[in-house]
């Protein structure tokens, strides 16, 4: 099984129309236009009955005590933990690619609605716990929404874009599911997998 993307090449950074986020000299970062990447999938089993994509990066603090705090760092030796930023199942087989910005295109606050996902059943991604208690972007992010790692990290940041050929047409998941609850139901009918990776920080002194 192969994945591929025209928005970035595997093992390079992520543009930052793809992020949540990108650099600015003064504030540190700035919001970005979010948009999701493009993913493309060939070479998967015969018998595969739908697809699953999830994005997820597995360089997340594992303390945010010091995250984006003036004067201090996230030091690399601090352990990391997974964060999901895209978690989509119940892909049809006639569906192999998903085009840039078809399933997010702006950063929304509180989040986006799960009917938002063109194809597919959206869970919510990690932003819906980190933005937790936020009056103003509070919510349930279902869907995509992009890169934007701690600005004082001294490590970049991995996303790990994977496909999943599943042996069954549907999981049963439903609502506000998250990225472990989807690879608890997949886990038993995947058949083939497949990845690209891309890279980001937010972090000047970070070499990319």
């Amino acid at each position: 099984m192969k994945v591929i993307s025209q928005s970035f090449e595997n093992q390079t950074v992520i543009p930052g129309e793809f992020a949540f986020a990108i650099k600015d000299p003064v504030n540190h970062l700035t919001l970005s236009t979010n948009k999701n990447p493009h993913l493309a999938w060939s070479d998967f089993p015969k018998e595969t009955l739908s697809f699953a994509v999830i994005c997820h990066d597995p360089d997340v603090p594992s303390q945010g005590d010091n995250v984006n705090q003036e004067g201090k760092v996230v030091p690399a030796s601090l352990a990391r933990v997974d964060f999901y930023h895209w978690v989509l199942v119940n892909i049809p087989t006639n569906v192999h690619s998903i085009e840039a910005g078809s399933h997010s295109s702006a950063i929304t606050p509180k989040g986006k609605a799960a009917t938002a996902s063109p194809v597919g059943l959206a869970g919510i991604n990690d932003y819906t716990a980190w933005f937790n208690g936020d009056t103003e972007m509070g919510g349930n992010y279902f869907g995509y929404d992009g890169p934007c790692p701690p600005w004082n990290d001294e490590i970049k940041h991995h996303y790990v874009f994977t496909v999943y050929a599943l042996n069954v047409a549907s999981v049963p998941l439903s609502g506000a599911f998250t990225g472990s609850d989807a690879l608890s139901a997949i886990k038993p009918h995947i058949l083939d997998q497949a990845s690209i990776t891309g890279i980001y920080s937010l972090n000047p002194q970070v070499k990319l």
